[in-house]
């Protein structure tokens, strides 16, 4: 799953082991920035206690129900066979032209044809950007035709969003496709050349099998105002946004997959209109040490314990490690640890695409212990 800010790698790297210990006595835990899911689904899978994820948009919660909200593995043979198969007839009735090769002219080809799509309305938006026409017209098709019941609809959903994230034509992430410039060309070509209904499969058989200890829930809200929800028996993981552009500018790709459209498109990133995009006040420079200092406050008032993670150095969100430490200080006995980690440097690359910058770099980041006071 291409993300800005997983907890994957530092999951292996300090940040399980502190978790394991520190919610010893915890009967939930709360994910307040869930994300990709990375940290819930492994607290979920980990330990035998349930797991409530937050996050402002609807596709994390795709992501983290599609493991945390089961028990017991699904029986995945005859769910994909039926779902293929009316995805399939759909996909027979638009014949979508395949990629022979890119360049401007074929690119405005593939783009027409997509855009003409009024019935298929991920197409429309993003085949020929971030998509192929094959591909594209896949999604639509998987999309309209999901199995009915739950959790089997929200498993395949999962599936499809992975799938879409692998095969998208852009960095790691969707605030912009690749262009068919000279040096893109390849990377584009690479992209709509994968086989997105196998990957859906793939994917589709591999959340299958996974599930967890206690049935845990998942919440599409702002953490502040979830935080409501908090009480002093639940480890609360607070892993804040790091940048001042919008998460929502980042993924609109895959929320659009997850709500099965994007409305009125426009802009080389193919953005809905904003009212389409969630705003956090953690990415407004202005607000973001508000609204961490209300969020910490209510944890301490509440008599939870906590776990915050953030980057040591200053963020363009007008965050630091230690305007973070200071904040959590006011509230909490804080113990510190600082671990490497991954970080997204929103585009860059070193294959070829943005040529000298890579597109995850090491950096420090911090991990704060939380007792109330």
């Amino acid at each position: 799953m291409k993300y800005m800010g997983s907890k994957r790698w530092m999951l292996g790297n300090g940040l399980g082991s502190i978790l394991a210990t520190f919610g010893r006595d915890t009967k939930r835990f709360v994910d307040l920035f869930a994300g990709s899911g990375a940290v819930a689904i492994h607290m979920a899978r980990q330990f035998p206690l349930p797991v409530l994820a937050v996050d402002l948009q609807r596709y994390s919660a795709v992501l983290t129900g599609a493991i945390i909200q089961r028990q017991a593995a699904l029986t995945h043979e005859d769910t994909w066979k039926d779902w293929y198969q009316r995805a399939a007839v759909v996909f027979q009735k638009h014949r979508p032209p395949k990629i022979e090769k890119i360049t401007r002219r074929s690119m405005l080809g593939y783009r027409g044809w997509c855009e003409r799509r009024t019935d298929l309305p991920l197409t429309r938006a993003y085949g020929g950007h971030y998509f192929g026409p094959v591909q594209a017209t896949w999604i639509d098709a998987l999309r309209t035709c999901l199995p009915t019941k739950e959790p089997e609809q929200t498993v395949a959903l999962g599936a499809l969003l992975h799938a879409a994230s692998k095969c998208a034509a852009a960095p790691g992430h969707t605030a912009q496709p690749f262009q068919p410039t000279r040096s893109a060309k390849p990377f584009i070509l690479q992209a709509w050349k994968k086989d997105i209904a196998a990957l859906t499969m793939a994917s589709f058989v591999d959340l299958a099998k996974l599930f967890a200890y206690k049935t845990g829930s998942v919440l599409t809200a702002d953490a502040n105002d979830a935080v409501e929800n908090v009480t002093q028996h639940d480890l609360v993981f607070i892993d804040p946004p790091y940048s001042g552009v919008h998460y929502s500018r980042f993924y609109h790709v895959l929320e659009s997959i997850a709500f099965g459209t994007a409305g009125a498109v426009s802009g080389v990133g193919r953005y809905p209109d904003r009212e389409f995009r969630p705003r956090s006040r953690y990415s407004l420079k202005g607000e973001s040490r508000k609204a961490l200092s209300h969020l910490l406050g209510k944890i301490a008032e509440k008599g939870a314990k906590a776990i915050v993670t953030f980057p040591a150095t200053e963020c363009s969100n007008g965050l630091s490690g230690d305007i973070v430490r200071e904040l959590a200080e006011q509230y909490f006995r804080v113990r510190e640890k600082t671990v490497l980690s991954k970080f997204s440097t929103l585009g860059g690359t070193n294959s070829g695409v943005g040529k000298g910058r890579a597109a995850r770099q090491t950096a420090k980041e911090l991990i704060l212990s939380l007792t109330p006071k």
